[in-house]
């Protein structure tokens, strides 16, 4: 299959932007790391006019998709985790190109998992985390218990992925097989939910009240980040804080972060006056 794919690559590894070449091979009747197509080739560029950018082929009754993807689109995906196929593609994929050891080194990172990009991974899963505790808490008081459910099926998914990147891990598709060696009183939550014996409210309000415990314990690990961006200067405004570009990749969740902190105790909020009577701008401080 190779020497079949040679021509749609060959020409590509030729160019000096391009860093890696990654071929994937379907290896079992149903396949979705490769959307179950017969392979995928993974090219890995520095810059491109698109992001990422997907073509599909035909050979020999076989089916083959070309992905190619930037540089700093590939990083964002192993940050946000809105493409876990790139993880296993990069870590399990045969290696056909590999410009200056570039994939070798990706590799190294990935299971080294340096302290930064790790403190950042555990923000951003922290963020999602409470995000869904909250909206899962306030749909079973409202007696949504279904969308409930989904609320806190994620939620315990963000629980999940934390745990994994606190060991030093990064998640994969199989985020639960992880979970289970590594924290297994969270696979035990998960088990509940899905095939305990309680009545579906009671099995979420057994879950928020085992979240709650679990939140209030990882608080500190899980603001780590947030408050060490902070510490760079004493006060902040809502807008310079969702644009700082540490904490981009969870700005759509950080107002519920923000308000989490301050009903812990890890941050304060400072009035300063308005045109307005009775009406103050809102800034963010560390608490003492």
């Amino acid at each position: 299959m190779e020497d079949l794919l040679r021509p749609l690559y060959q020409e590509r590894a030729s160019n000096e932007g391009t860093l890696g070449v990654l071929l994937i091979e379907k290896t079992k009747p149903f396949f979705p790391a490769t959307d179950n197509l017969d392979c995928v080739l993974f090219i890995i560029v520095q810059q491109a006019e698109k992001p990422w950018s997907i073509k599909h082929y035909e050979f020999d009754n076989k089916k083959a998709a070309l992905h190619i993807v930037t540089e700093d689109q590939l990083n964002n995906w192993l940050l946000l985790g809105s493409n876990r196929r790139a993880v296993e593609w990069v870590l399990n994929g045969k290696v056909l190109f590999n410009r200056n050891e570039y994939v070798t080194r990706l590799r190294d990172r990935l299971h080294e998992f340096p302290i930064q990009e790790r403190t950042k991974k555990i923000g951003l899963e922290f963020a999602k985390l409470l995000r869904r505790y909250y909206d899962g808490k306030e749909l079973s008081h409202s007696g949504q218990y279904l969308d409930a459910f989904n609320n806190i099926m994620h939620a315990l998914h963000h629980m999940a992925r934390l745990a994994v990147v606190e060991h030093g891990f990064y998640p994969e598709v199989t985020v639960w097989n992880q979970v289970k060696m590594i924290e297994p009183e969270i696979y035990k939550l998960y088990e509940e939910l899905v095939t305990g014996n309680e009545t579906l409210d009671k099995r979420i309000e057994l879950l928020l009240l085992a979240s709650e415990f679990s939140l209030t314990s990882k608080t500190k690990l899980g603001a780590s980040h947030l408050l060490n961006v902070m510490g760079e200067k004493e006060e902040w405004t809502y807008q310079e804080l969702m644009d700082h570009p540490e904490t981009s990749a969870y700005a759509i969740d950080l107002t519920v972060l923000l308000e989490h902190l301050i009903d812990r105790g890890f941050l304060k909020t400072i009035r300063k006056e308005t045109k307005g009577k009775n009406l103050y701008h809102r800034y963010y401080s560390l608490q003492g």
